[in-house]
């Protein structure tokens, strides 16, 4: 049975620290396009898979927001999940958690795009119907102390050719 949260633990490194001695924040950002990479080639769209279609995914827009700061040693947790699926893009949200304390809450909106032109396509059904949506106000988040998310909305330019 698919999951519809997908739960990554990171522990942070050295190279992850920076100046002010804590995590830098490119390594949100990495974690999460990391997290997101591997839920969904644990449903079986890895890159490989997506680009042997001829289609692959790209990112529009990040948002993070940073609640707490995680240090060197921090046993982590990155979760995301789908919260929305249009005709041409995906709403993904994050969440980094350390020993259940929220540290950061992010946002990715993703565009399905032609391989070779470079131009986004509609989502397939298929595909679709492999991420089981989570609202952000579902039960699953809650259990896991995730109660907020980051302000972000998609970009009316696309939501609106989506529909």
């Amino acid at each position: 049975m698919q999951e519809s949260v997908f739960s990554m633990p990171v522990v942070v490194g050295e190279s992850s620290i920076d100046l002010l001695g804590h995590v830098n924040n490119r390594e949100y950002m990495r974690w999460m396009e990391a997290a997101a990479t591997a839920h969904a080639a644990s449903l079986g769209w890895s890159f490989d898979a997506l680009r042997s279609a001829g289609r692959v995914w790209v990112v529009r827009q990040h948002w993070i927001e940073y609640l707490r700061s995680a240090r060197l040693g921090d046993e982590l947790v990155v979760a995301t999940w789908v919260e929305s699926v249009r005709r041409l893009s995906s709403l993904r949200r994050y969440a980094v958690l350390r020993n259940g304390e929220l540290l950061t809450v992010g946002a990715t909106e993703w565009v399905l795009v032609d391989y070779e032109r470079r131009t986004p396509v509609q989502i397939p059904e298929e595909m679709r119907a492999s991420f089981r949506l989570v609202a952000p106000d579902a039960e699953v988040l809650r259990d896991m102390g995730i109660r907020r998310m980051v302000r972000f909305a998609p970009s009316p330019g696309l939501a609106a050719a989506s529909k």
